[in-house]
């Protein structure tokens, strides 16, 4: 099999390194063995995107929308295609593989619009015949750094908005789906993009990403808190620009007066889908006392009918996780929670499939207090633990006893504590009576606390990140 490349300065590169990228729900189906940049790699593709991106900016509007316009138009021309790409190597089922690129080509949709749109403002002056006008400016070259969870979705909402506004840039995706990323590479030179303006470096954060921090102008990441932190004191010594998001410990309150259907699907899909390997996922389930009993027996019946399996595979609900060191992660969790001396009342089982994968099913616990590391630590897998409280208020304060601030559900038919929730949730993401899970492409996306720092994503508040604005004072 061809070693895939980086694609620098609009040329796929080899290099002396290289990693194998492997299907999570088949060990056996190589995808494909990709180049690992080295450091001076990494300086050759800031280079070419320093070189291009006055080109870039001094574009048209309607040249960069026109570009990202394409963009849109391919992906969702072949979604099935590169979704199944997805579903194979991230290990999500076909349905979600599938969502995913369709919701790239609306991220690249939405920016293609953006791209004519953003701008600055006239304002008067406070002193006679002196008029004020405010305009956005790229930043230059900016370091994306992405994950494995989302690998198309999120590369398109920092990609995308990036090229929109002018700048030029350097993506570094995760090394467990490199496939994804070069596909989408492939799509954006096909769509126009010049030589230079996107490039693409495979390699790990130890080496691939600290050279990228040492070139750019402003970094993007997606990932880990730990990595979150160790990218922001990579800015520091240059003053970069710097937007984290870096995860959730996500509460999902249910109220006695909620309807149990809903609280159930919503707990269900919040917590479980996608192999919870989402930031927003609801892995802390808080239920007051009336209706605890029967909402934890109704949604380990549902559980019980989830079937976990091959991604690609008919009537697979949920896929594997994504490698064996994170089978390993939520395995040792389930440990430390009987450990704290939680009940495991569901799952947690590691599950024979006709094909080697890393699967699990997903597990529950109950008898759980806000103390626990379950309840404290991010987990990132099919792993939820219940919490019971007395009333609304005890509920809503346990929901925010977390060093995290992502995403926050309730469940209610009250529009008071509804209302009240939505205004004291401690979390950039609010959800009333729906999983905290699924966001719209248009909206803004971020957290607060231990969740995110810097501007928000996705939206038109994307721009703030992407630009820097300049203010200029005209005499007449």
């Amino acid at each position: 099999m061809d070693t895939q490349k980086n694609f620098i300065g609009g040329e796929w590169v080899g290099s002396r390194q290289t990693l194998d990228s492997v299907n999570p729900s088949d060990t056996s189906d190589l995808l494909g063995s990709f180049a690992q940049a080295d450091a001076q790699q990494v300086r050759d593709a800031v280079a070419a995107a320093r070189a291009a991106q006055p080109g870039w900016a001094g574009a048209t509007t309607q040249l960069r929308s026109d570009v990202l316009q394409r963009a849109a138009q391919t992906l969702s021309a072949r979604r099935e295609e590169i979704g199944q790409l997805v579903s194979r190597e991230a290990g999500k089922t076909r349905a979600e593989g599938i969502g995913e690129v369709v919701r790239a080509s609306q991220v690249f949709g939405f920016f293609a619009g953006e791209a004519v749109r953003y701008g600055g403002e006239n304002l008067p002056s406070v002193r006679p015949h002196i008029g004020v006008q405010t305009s956005r400016e790229a930043l230059g070259v900016v370091g994306l750094i992405t994950p494995w969870n989302f690998p198309i979705a999120i590369a398109a909402w920092k990609i995308a908005p990036a090229l929109a506004f002018g700048n030029a840039l350097v993506l570094k995706p995760s090394e467990e789906t490199p496939a994804v990323a070069a596909e989408l590479f492939r799509v954006l030179q096909h769509s126009g993009v010049p030589a230079g303006v996107a490039n693409l470096v495979h390699g790990s954060g130890a080496v691939a990403g600290a050279a990228l921090a040492d070139g750019v102008d402003a970094l993007s990441f997606t990932g880990s808190v730990a990595t979150g932190h160790k990218v922001a004191q990579a800015a520091v010594p240059r003053l970069l620009r710097v937007q984290l998001e870096m995860g959730g410990k996500n509460p999902f309150v249910v109220l006695d007066d909620a309807d149990l259907d809903v609280a159930v699907e919503c707990a269900l899909n919040g917590a479980f889908f996608s192999a919870g390997q989402r930031c927003t996922a609801s892995s802390r389930l808080i239920v007051t006392a009336g209706i605890h009993d029967r909402f934890v027996a109704a949604l380990r019946d549902r559980m019980r009918k989830l079937h976990v399996g091959h991604a690609l595979a008919d009537g697979t609900d949920i896929g594997p996780v994504i490698n064996q060191r994170q089978l390993d992660k939520v395995r040792e969790y389930i440990a430390i929670g009987q450990q704290e001396g939680a009940r495991l009342c569901e799952g947690g089982e590691v599950l024979e499939r006709p094909t080697r994968g890393f699967f699990l099913s997903p597990a529950l616990f109950v008898d759980t207090h806000n103390a626990m590391r379950i309840n404290r630590e991010e987990v990132f897998g099919p792993f939820a633990t219940v919490q019971q409280a007395r009333d609304y208020d005890e509920a809503l304060h346990l929901a925010n006893d977390t060093d995290f601030g992502l995403s926050a559900g309730i469940c209610t038919q009250s529009h008071r504590h509804a209302t009240h929730f939505r205004l004291n949730a401690k979390s950039g993401l609010v959800m009333v009576n729906l999983p905290t899970a699924g966001l719209d492409y248009h909206v803004p996306f971020g957290g607060t606390k231990g969740s995110s720092h810097g501007p928000r994503e996705q939206g038109s508040y994307a721009v703030d990140f992407y630009t820097t604005t300049k203010t200029a004072y005209i005499g007449h």
